[in-house]
């Protein structure tokens, strides 16, 4: 027995030690940057459980307000994942960032919400120049609209918007950069006139403000977003990239087909968890959910020649860099 217990001390220890070898090695935890907005719905949809994969189930999900903190956590190596507009993607891409779109969230138009005391002049025939104009003569003041920061889709779509409806484009207005939580408290606080950014901030203010309307549309330069992944993950990870993708497939397809389904976990994530679930149909009818990324592709080379027009590049940005489109055919190849 003398004997033994040495031997038994040894084995402990080795044990040990190769337990704490193995755990040393583990890979680390994912870390997935996110914002509260619909065009992100495919991240709720996901860590709620509803799709057949869920690759985010041992993920860490970071919450952010806008675009460009995502950036700077993607510029810092603090996200592995980032569900983000094209905007701040191609930011990040064009400060040394090695990253790449996977799949596309959410395209298609952008609204412009006018708040009541500027709704009003927006009367039929009434072009948006024309109703900016009669505000600021008859208030004494230009309209105060708030988006999100610069380098965000939602600012450029509105500088797009200004610059193609007003002949004095920016200076005919206020604008004021915020965040998600921002944008709709300065809404319904009426501190600002009206907005141009993602959903759910036009249904949290049309439920409360009846006389807030949606006055316009944007096509140009409303990129959307996307699951954007580092080119270190989909070198050393494909397989899981690859799930990513998948989850992501199915969870675009669930929210275009069964939207009442996938209003639920939405719901969880959106306006911190007490929005109306009329609020969240309303949201997921005006958007148009798919994951192939060649959409988000198309209408980001049409926002990079935009916003490179307007002076935000200092060096060319070659878009197609951006994009790897080989995980989404693989995981469309294999559907039934």
């Amino acid at each position: 027995m003398r004997l033994l217990r040495p031997l038994l001390h040894l084995l402990t220890g080795t044990v040990a030690a190769l337990c704490a070898a193995v755990t040393s090695h583990a890979a680390p935890q994912l870390q997935v940057g996110y914002m509260p907005i619909m065009p992100d719905a495919q991240t709720f949809v996901i860590a709620e459980g509803l799709t057949r994969h869920n690759p985010l189930a041992q993920a860490r999900l970071v919450m952010f307000q806008n675009g460009p903190e995502i950036v700077q956590a993607l510029l810092s190596g603090q996200l592995d994942v980032a569900y983000v507009g094209s905007g701040p993607a191609m930011v990040a891409r064009a400060n040394g960032a090695e990253v790449r779109f996977v799949a596309g969230n959410a395209h298609g138009s952008a609204h412009v919400l006018a708040l009541g005391n500027l709704a009003k002049y927006f009367t039929p025939g009434t072009t948006a120049a024309e109703a900016i104009a009669r505000f600021t003569q008859e208030e004494g003041r230009k309209p105060r609209l708030t988006t999100f920061p610069i380098g965000s889709v939602p600012s450029a779509s509105l500088q797009y918007w200004l610059r193609d409806q007003t002949k004095a484009g920016l200076d005919s207005v206020q604008i004021i950069y915020q965040g998600e939580n921002q944008v709709v408290q300065s809404l319904l606080t009426g501190a600002v006139d009206g907005t141009l950014s993602p959903d759910p901030a036009a249904d949290i203010v049309l439920a409360r403000k009846p006389d807030a309307k949606i006055v316009d549309e944007v096509t140009h330069g409303a990129a959307g977003a996307g699951l954007l992944v580092r080119e270190k993950l989909v070198q050393e990870q494909p397989e899981l990239v690859r799930a990513l993708v998948q989850a992501h497939y199915e969870a675009s397809e669930l929210l275009q087909k069964q939207p009442q389904k996938a209003a639920v976990a939405v719901q969880k994530h959106i306006g911190g968890g007490r929005l109306p679930i009329a609020v969240i149909h309303a949201a997921l009818q005006r958007a148009t959910f798919d994951a192939d990324p060649r959409f988000l592709q198309r209408d980001t080379e049409a926002l990079y020649a935009f916003q490179s027009s307007m002076g935000v590049f200092k060096k060319p940005l070659k878009v197609d860099d951006l994009f790897d489109t080989s995980f989404y055919d693989a995981v469309k190849g294999g559907q039934p």
